[in-house]
């Protein structure tokens, strides 16, 4: 069966993804607020610990999804030429999966 994220489970889904993001930059805040790192090897190893590590994979994960629901609602809306949508949406997909593997490849680099 297919399963696609629409009505109350996209809202659900962005709603949930604004949340995570919201802490997650006021961890961030926060932190750099409290304990600033004071050289890129500081900071460097801050990005490395497991805890930050996954919650910034978590956060361009949900920043994905949220730019997927919100743009995609969008274009649903405003564009009615089944072509031209699909085009756009197809962009749009390619774009979210060109940039999570930038950011996959940045945050795996620093790993190795």
């Amino acid at each position: 069966m297919k399963r696609t994220i629409t009505g109350l489970r996209a809202w659900l889904m962005q709603r949930i993804s604004a949340v995570y993001m919201l802490f997650f930059i006021l961890f961030l805040l926060v932190h750099f607020l409290l304990d600033p790192p004071r050289s890129y090897p500081a900071w460097h190893g801050w990005m490395r610990s497991p805890g930050v590590s996954v919650a910034t994979v978590v956060f361009f994960a949900a920043l994905s999804l949220h730019t997927w629901v919100g743009v995609r609602d969008v274009l649903m809306d405003y564009v009615h030429p089944p072509a031209l949508r699909v085009c756009a949406l197809a962009l749009l997909g390619f774009g979210l999966i060109a940039i999570a593997a930038w950011v996959a490849r940045l945050l795996l680099m620093g790993h190795s």
